[in-house]
């Protein structure tokens, strides 16, 4: 099963990583407290071997001497814990404690040296500290002794023992601590992004428009983009609502000719043909401009003078019988990133309606990186032709839906509307007045 909870995760994760440091801080603090009461203990054997230096005796004969009372008492109870030896290298077993009766004799290691000590840990759990002196009397005799004394290692582990309960318990106290320290400092890191889910949940249930809450400085971003996607979606469903209501207006008039039609068909044969085809047109139309997408970001770039080019032949084509002549002043290369469906829609509608209303003349033009009312633009495409013009006063008019310049002309008068609409979607400007080098009319399209 997948978990899918972000808080989950890194609390997940933070509890493993909190449980393997803990871990290793265990094995460490254990591994030190325990030299750290092995060399206490190797303290206390050498003050024992001090102890029975203090109370032996090199007689002249050159025998040692150990008295029966000793000064450390567990050295005379058996089993008691606490053993002595003393020994000759290589040689046999000079002394012992009472306490060490049944025990074998430790070896102690070879070459040792007088004035030297030796700490280990050996067979049967017990700790040997030995210590080789050489010891002169007064007449002279020196011998050699190793004096070895043991302690059974119950001490050391008692002390281990009890220091990992006492470790274990606290770092168990101190892991839900800081688990539950972590939950909170994740609640509070986590609060921006609960903020930004509840606020996209009230835009879906439409108490809020936009997300415009105050967010931390990471998430400001994507609040952005986030509005961006809202905003276009919605222009997106404000155009197929136009598009479908401008698809019912045009088509109410061929229909009601359809309609008084259908008694005397074979009469109204032309008619009827006539009809459906307009229809057809209009249908296709507006999906067309239904599918446009009202972005200029692609990810295929797009030469504009080919695609110019490509466009004037075609309408040349179309308006064949006025014989066009096409005026293009266009960069070798202006390779631009456009939704290539609405460049159709902007470049299209303006070109067509300068062949629509030129006499013979069309001048097509392309300025790249121009300047206007104080902000810099990707490029200006200006169309001009040798044409009436519009009637002053009459510009804004022809940007409504369905209104034409002259009525007596083929069209929907909605054509200059979605120009109007996409320039001003892709954050461009678009601008109509008289041509000054044609007479006709002149419209300046400004791309970001």
């Amino acid at each position: 099963m997948r978990i899918q909870s972000l808080s989950f995760r890194l609390l997940t994760t933070e509890g493993i990583v909190l449980i393997v440091f803990f871990a290793l801080v265990a094995v460490v603090l254990e591994q030190s407290f325990r030299e750290s009461a092995e060399q206490a203990l190797k303290e206390r054997l050498q003050v024992q071997i001090y102890s029975l230096l203090s109370t032996a005796e090199l007689k002249n004969s050159g025998e040692l001497a150990i008295p029966s009372n000793l000064p450390e008492p567990r050295f005379a109870n058996p089993g008691s814990g606490l053993y002595a030896f003393i020994q000759q290298p290589k040689k046999n077993l000079v002394w012992r404690s009472p306490s060490s009766i049944g025990l074998e004799v430790p070896v102690p290691p070879e070459k040792l040296g007088a004035g030297n000590t030796y700490f280990l840990y050996g067979d049967h759990g017990r700790y040997f500290l030995h210590y080789d002196i050489i010891w002169q009397n007064i007449t002279g005799v020196e011998k050699e002794y190793i004096f070895t004394v043991a302690e059974d290692s119950e001490f050391v582990s008692q002390q281990v023992d009890r220091f990992k309960k006492t470790l274990r318990f606290w770092l168990f106290i101190i892991g839900i601590i800081l688990i539950f320290l972590q939950f909170a400092l994740l609640r509070w890191c986590l609060k921006p992004i609960r903020i930004i889910v509840t606020d996209l949940n009230a835009i879906e249930k439409g108490e809020k428009n936009l997300l415009d809450g105050e967010y931390s400085t990471e998430l400001q971003g994507l609040a952005g983009n986030l509005n961006a996607f809202i905003t276009h979606e919605r222009a997106h469903l404000e155009r197929y609502r136009n598009t479908l209501a401008d698809l019912a207006h045009s088509l109410k008039t061929p229909l009601a000719i359809l309609r008084g039609c259908t008694e005397s068909f074979s009469d109204n044969k032309e008619t009827v043909q006539e009809q459906i085809s307009r229809m057809d047109k209009i249908i296709e139309y507006q999906l067309q401009r239904a599918a446009a997408k009202g972005d200029h970001k692609a990810s295929k770039g797009i030469d504009l003078s080919i695609f110019l080019n490509k466009i004037s032949t075609s309408l040349n084509k179309v308006y064949i019988d006025k014989a066009i002549a096409f005026d293009t002043s266009l960069p070798e290369q202006c390779q631009i990133y456009f939704e290539e469906g609405d460049l159709y829609e902007i470049v299209g509608n303006l070109m067509d309606n300068a062949c629509k209303w030129c006499r013979h003349n069309v001048k097509i033009s392309v300025i790249q990186n121009p300047r206007k009312d104080r902000r810099n633009y990707t490029l200006l495409i200006k169309i001009d032709d040798d044409g009436p013009g519009i009637p002053d006063g009459k510009l804004n008019e022809i940007l409504k839906r369905g209104v034409r310049a002259d009525e007596n002309i083929h069209g929907h008068g909605i054509g200059m509307t979605v120009v109007y609409d996409l320039v001003g979607m892709l954050g461009g400007k678009l601008e109509g007045n008289k041509s000054s080098e044609l007479g006709g009319m002149s419209w300046r399209v400004y791309l970001p």
